[in-house]
């Protein structure tokens, strides 16, 4: 068993390549570990991605970005020939391998892209040292390569700290996780992601209540679109159009007697999120917010308090500060899928197990179980 702090970063665009058909955000709140690569061990951050199958770093030959991994520093580095990598960030490298030092382990011959870094000056420095750790079920995976039979983590809910656990958790002070069974689709379909971490949404309830949504919206088509992935990589929570609409309905009908509706309809958060709240800057407690239930087979996640909206940084009307609920339109966005984010994760024990194929749920005090386990959060 491994344990590592988990820690959040908002990561400009394009700093951290996600293949073509990710969600392309501009600021991005993004779960990192910090570990050490190469000999001698360099530091460097990853980004937790279980929406990506290789793992990235940010490689520099220059003193300039003394921050960014230097593959001529390290004697156990090894470029991988005949491969090499291109993407829609237009960011190139090549495949290579080296060490990583994982807690008190040493992990020799993972294989990783080692993205040529070009850099703005004005990049915040934080983020030119940070890669990506992919997650999910492919084969050069971070954790197929490690051979894990399970990883779990938890994101606490008050600093959006948290731990990533790789192997057995040994969670016998908690509560039963209940578990969801990954959906397998072995025929190629153009839409289906085969190694993205794929459940069955078979509903969704506000304040308890089911949403008159037929089941059959949430199941893949004969293409393969409307698969239903978790994904740490992305920040919020999206939905196939059909969905959002009866979820902003019913949640609209719940609030316009305690929330301000915010009546601009050219502005949409993060492009897909536009449903959104004034609320005075001089009322610091936001009223009691009806909760948002997701419905798995086998499992639910529920989404309470103030993790339904999401305070807009930055945008002020007046005296009002933007709230917007934190599920957004897929439609909008052109993206075929249901994606649950690590905002709606927060104090959820998420655990991937890898070995029976399912993940498994459980609402916990992040924070406390980090103490469980010797990492202060």
């Amino acid at each position: 068993m491994v344990i590592l702090p988990l820690k959040t970063q908002v990561i400009p665009s394009g700093l951290v390549p996600r293949s073509p058909n990710k969600l392309p955000f501009h600021h991005n709140v993004s779960l990192t570990v910090s570990l050490t690569v190469g000999t001698p061990p360099q530091n460097v951050s990853m980004v937790i991605d279980t929406g990506s199958e290789l793992s990235w770093l940010h490689c520099s030959k220059t003193l300039s970005y003394p921050t960014t991994f230097d593959p001529n520093r390290s004697t156990s580095y090894h470029t991988i020939p005949s491969l090499s990598y291109a993407d829609a960030s237009s960011s190139d490298g090549n495949l290579a391998s080296d060490v990583f030092h994982i807690g008190s382990s040493d992990i020799s011959g993972l294989v990783f892209g080692c993205m040529d870094s070009v850099f703005s000056s004005n990049t915040n420095e934080d983020s030119k040292n940070t890669g990506l750790m992919g997650m999910n079920r492919g084969s050069l995976s971070f954790v197929s390569q490690l051979g894990f039979p399970k990883f779990s983590y938890c994101i606490s809910g008050t600093d959006f700290s948290g731990l990533l656990l790789l192997g057995e958790s040994n969670l016998t002070w908690s509560v039963p996780l209940n578990y969801t069974p990954l959906i397998q689709i072995s025929a190629p379909l153009p839409y289906f992601d085969r190694v993205a971490y794929t459940v069955q949404l078979e509903g969704i309830k506000v304040l308890d209540r089911l949403l008159p949504i037929p089941k059959s919206t949430f199941e893949p088509d004969h293409t393969g679109a409307g698969q239903t992935m978790v994904d740490s990589g992305t920040q919020f929570t999206f939905l196939l159009g059909p969905a959002y609409t009866a979820l902003r309905t019913a949640f609209l009908n719940q609030t316009d007697s305690v929330l301000k509706v915010l009546d601009d309809p050219d502005f949409v958060f993060q492009g897909a999120m536009d449903l959104c709240y004034l609320v005075p800057l001089s009322q610091r407690v936001l009223p009691q917010l009806p909760t948002v239930t997701l419905v798995f087979h086998g499992a639910e996640m529920t989404v309470s308090g103030d993790n339904v909206l999401y305070r807009v940084p930055g945008e002020l009307r007046g005296n009002d500060s933007v709230h917007c609920l934190s599920f957004g339109n897929s439609d909008l966005l052109g993206v075929e899928a249901y994606v649950i984010g690590h905002h709606h994760q927060q104090n959820v024990w998420m655990e991937f197990d890898l070995e029976k194929s399912r993940i498994g749920l459980a609402q916990v005090r992040c924070d406390l179980a980090g103490q469980r386990y010797g990492v202060a959060l």
